[in-house]
């Protein structure tokens, strides 16, 4: 048995967080080393009270050690550690007047320097720009408390960082919208070959013995003709099901961060009233037999699931009089068309048609078969339902459903 494709998906955000981690260590090596060596605007040691610094710079480093593991992906990365990460930055960036009296009057670094970016640049990977702009607002107004009386450059420094904390957390967002696009489509991919598979399989095997059993039953007559015609009709059926597929499941691919794993929910674990859709073809698709035909497009014709299986029922009553007035050797033939503001759905068969004037006697008379289980469907959709027939020529009914329609007439019922 040939084994099924695995799909293999990765972060695309993962570069971010080793970025991140690389990052968070330099910037504490810089801040330690600007503390050690660094000069202030006189040429002095940089602290009058030194021990402040260094205490808090040995805290420092120990929590950024100790953190590598939070920030290896988003799931490691938590709310919490968030929170207590942005709580030293900002206690940092508050010690250093009192580390140095003199930090008020020149725009000099605070203790954590430019490690504080670090911490507001976590917020913007783990959450996107709102988490962002959230954190970079709380460093904004520590900044500005700090210096007492801020400069230029201070607003220039904490417009920096926000904007760019901010621009970071868009673009992380397009990154798992487009990975969950890509997710996807891989699905989609491994999904249509493993179907292609199976389709080879079946043709070489079930469809060809269904094949010789209607050809040897045809020959031989009798009881073995009509155990012919119905395995004729078992590969009719089979090859539409294979050639159209099964019902598509609804594929919701969940956030890199937790995996990136593409799960699969069946449409009827969702209400109506969450939008659930439907293909119509794979509604459609079991009519086909030996004597009706069944035409789709090759991409799913997607409809509310309500209106898919409303249109779908009166399809199945066009073909319930095919089989009453035409008689049970006529041939029907169902054509799916999907244009870009409706679906068309075309019942045709090759019978006697029917007499000018019958449909309106048949309402008179009080049988509403078209009327109701046809056109009242259809005028319910918003659609039309046409029927036109030549007597000799056979029926052709042709089913329309505007789209925008349809969508409008469900917002409207849930209001």
């Amino acid at each position: 048995m040939a084994e099924r494709e695995r799909v293999v998906r990765m972060s695309v955000e993962q570069p971010l967080w080793r970025a991140l981690t690389g990052y968070r260590v330099l910037t504490m090596v810089y801040a330690v080393l600007l503390a050690l060596f660094g000069k202030d605007h006189q040429g002095r040691q940089p602290f009058e009270r030194p021990w402040v610094a260094f205490a808090y710079l040995a805290f420092l480093a120990v929590w950024t050690l100790a953190t590598l593991p939070k920030v290896r992906s988003a799931a490691s990365c938590t709310k919490r550690f968030l929170g207590a990460d942005l709580v030293v930055a900002l206690a940092g960036v508050m010690l250093t007047p009192v580390a140095d009296i003199h930090s008020q009057t020149f725009d000099g670094p605070t203790l954590p320097s430019i490690w504080t970016a670090g911490a507001v640049l976590a917020f913007a990977i783990k959450g996107g720009w709102r988490w962002a702009a959230f954190a970079s607002t709380f460093v904004a107004v520590a900044n500005i408390i700090q210096r007492g009386e801020p400069s230029r450059d201070t607003f220039h420094n904490v417009l920096l960082v926000w904007v760019a904390s901010i621009a970071i957390g868009y673009v992380v967002e397009v990154a798992r919208a487009s990975e969950r696009t890509l997710a996807r489509a891989l699905e989609i991919e491994a999904a249509t070959r493993e179907r292609e598979r199976l389709a080879r399989d079946i043709h070489d095997s079930v469809l060809q013995v269904l094949a010789m059993v209607q050809r040897r039953g045809t020959a031989m007559g009798g009881e073995a003709a009509e155990l012919g015609r119905m395995a004729g009709e078992q590969e009719v059926a089979l090859r539409t099901l294979v050639s159209s597929g099964l019902v598509p499941p609804t594929r919701v691919s969940e956030d890199a961060a937790e995996g990136a794993v593409v799960r699969t929910v069946d449409v009827d674990e969702e209400s109506p009233d969450d939008g659930a859709t439907c293909d119509l073809r794979a509604l459609l698709a079991p009519h086909a037999g030996s004597r009706t035909s069944f035409a789709e497009p090759g991409a799913p014709v997607v409809l509310p699931a309500e209106a898919a299986r409303e249109l779908a029922a009166a399809v199945s009553a066009a073909l319930d009089n095919v089989r009453v007035h035409a008689g049970d050797g006529a041939q029907a033939w169902i054509l799916v068309e999907d244009e870009p503001g409706e679906v068309i759905v075309t019942v045709r068969d090759d019978g006697p048609g029917i007499p000018e004037g019958r449909l309106a006697q048949a309402e008179g008379e009080g049988r509403m078969g078209v009327a109701l289980s046809i056109r009242g469907r259809l005028r319910d959709l918003g659609g039309t339902a046409e029927v036109i027939s030549v007597p000799g020529q056979g029926t052709e009914v042709e089913l329309k459903v505007p789209k925008a329609q349809v969508s409008r007439g469900k917002a409207g019922s849930a209001r």
